[in-house]
This record gives structure tokens, sequence and C-alpha cells, in this order.
């Protein structure tokens, strides 16, 4: 099954069981490896003077990102990760956090940086940062693969961003809805008739 991504393009599907869910396709799997390799590179030169970076994973959403991320860094890397919740089952952060799980490790004195598959409203990651910098941290900095500016409450220091878009709310590649589509290769737009199934 293929579906229309960018113009002239297609996109083919790995599940095919989502093809009637996905409006478009607006990342394809080829932009998000070029741009995770060019994140890569930016990263590695910021770093290259440290004794490594610590990434510290958002679960669930940026496990794909974090591990094409980390494979492209030519830095040494120790990775972490966190849980927290803020969306449930809306499309929507709530803005209420709870930590499901925390950090295994102490942070004091390392480079810290937060890997998030996508900054929407901020508060979730305004309220990890807060929490994180409370550890001593020697640095403490953000890469997010996808920016929402025009959703933003807050204002956020995320020195590393993929790609900016508008406010559709996306899945694939780590992302979800009501914890599906996940294993997509790309990021797409879910068609509206989804939403109301629910």
């Amino acid at each position: 099954m293929e579906i229309a991504g960018p113009p002239g393009r297609l996109v083919t599907m790995t599940a095919e069981w989502y093809a009637d869910d996905i409006e478009r396709v607006i990342f394809s799997a080829d932009d998000i490896a070029k741009k995770t390799a060019e994140l890569g590179r930016q990263v590695s030169a910021d770093y290259a003077d440290t004794d490594g970076l610590l990434l510290v994973g958002v679960f669930k959403g940026a496990v794909m990102f974090m591990a094409d991320f980390a494979r492209s860094l030519s830095v040494p890397v120790e990775l972490e990760f966190m849980a927290l919740s803020s969306y449930g089952q809306r499309a929507t952060s709530s803005g209420v956090v709870r930590i499901l799980k925390d950090l295994d490790r102490d942070i004091a004195g390392r480079h810290v940086l937060v890997v998030e598959d996508v900054v929407d409203s901020g508060l979730t990651l305004s309220w990890l940062l807060r929490y994180l910098n409370g550890r001593g941290p020697a640095s403490l900095e953000v890469v997010s693969l996808i920016r929402k500016p025009e959703s933003m409450q807050v204002e956020l220091p995320v020195k590393y961003v993929g790609f900016d878009m508008g406010q559709e709310f996306v899945v694939g590649y780590g992302m979800d809805y009501a914890e599906k589509y996940r294993e997509l290769p790309f990021l797409g737009v879910l068609k509206p008739e989804v939403y109301s199934r629910g």
C-alpha cells in the first residue's frame, strides 16, 4: 500500500493496517534520516572537547529518534531514560506531569542532552528541565526532532531542532495516538475521523 507524501513522492507503508488512518505524510523516512545525521554532526562538533554526553530520552515517543541520533554522534555517549505522562489518551498535553520512570544514575557534573520527539506546548519539557537542573549537571541542553512554535505556551531553550512545523498532531517514528502508529518509519497526520472513534 502506498500513500501520497510530499508533492511528487510516494511513501511505502510498512504497516498496511494503518494505511486508511493516515491523511498525509509530512516528513518521510528519508527526511528524518538526513535531519538526524545533520543534528548528529552539529552536536558532535559542539561537544568535541568534552568527555562525552549523557543522553536522556523521554519514553516512549523519543525512542526511535534517540536510537538513530545516538548512532549519528562521533562523541562518546551514554543513554538514560525517563518516562513521563502528560498526554494519556489525548492528542494534546494536559500540562500535568507524572514521573513513571526516573533516572537510574546521578547526573551531577555530566553534560546532559535531553532527547525529545516533539516540543509542542513546552509545559512538560519546562518541568523536566527544572527537575534535571536541580540535580547539578555540568550542562543541560535539548535536542528535539519536532518543534511546534505556534503551540508553545512557555519560552524554552531548545538548542537543537530538527523540524519546525504547524499544529498538526503527527504520528509515526515513535510518536503515537492511543499507543498506535509508533512503528511507522515516517511522520504523518491522522485523518480527523480517527480521533472520533474512541
